[in-house]
């Protein structure tokens, strides 16, 4: 069952993005890495800043989540993780579908996790494209612009790259 998550839900998400982001660990670089991965601070502010999660029940539990963002122009997904022990089963897609099906804007996914969404039919923007939309549309330190990359689908592509042909790329 997927369902929009409640306040009473910040502790299980909170516990399911840091088991899944072990993923991450020696894949990102170090200097990316922390423990936790993701602080109740900085899930506060993600939810603050307008992030909504949505999550996937198995039974009663909580076992994935999937953030959806309106940025206005676009729509960023925003902290896909499923638990660590469940990972490869089809929750993430089923999970990214529900979100895809939400929003009618161009969608934008930046993340280490590129292959996840390159089964799901998303591709690399070019470097350039990648650093105007981290810098306009997400809150994060330089060094991770550096070293995160951005996927959009094909088909969407032109929803955001003609935001550029208008200048907002440039500010």
């Amino acid at each position: 069952m997927i369902r929009r998550c409640a306040r009473s839900d910040f502790e299980p998400i909170h516990e399911i993005i840091n088991d899944a982001a072990q993923a991450y660990r020696g894949f990102i670089p170090p200097d990316r890495w922390h423990e936790p991965y993701m602080s109740t601070d900085e899930l506060s502010n993600e939810i603050r800043d307008g992030v909504i999660f949505w999550g996937a029940e198995r039974g009663r539990e909580l076992v994935a989540v999937m953030g959806i963002q309106d940025k206005g122009e676009v729509t960023l997904i925003r902290h896909a993780y499923v638990r660590t022990q469940i990972q490869g089963e089809g929750i993430g897609t089923t999970l990214l579908r529900h979100l895809e099906a939400m929003t009618e804007q161009p969608i934008l996914i930046g993340t280490w996790a590129v292959s996840f969404y390159r089964k799901n039919g998303y591709t690399l923007v070019t470097k350039e494209e990648k650093n105007l939309l981290l810098r306009r549309y997400w809150h994060i330190p330089d060094r991770q612009v550096e070293t995160s990359v951005v996927l959009a689908k094909p088909s969407e592509a032109e929803g955001y790259l003609c935001a550029f042909e208008k200048g907002w790329g440039d500010e």
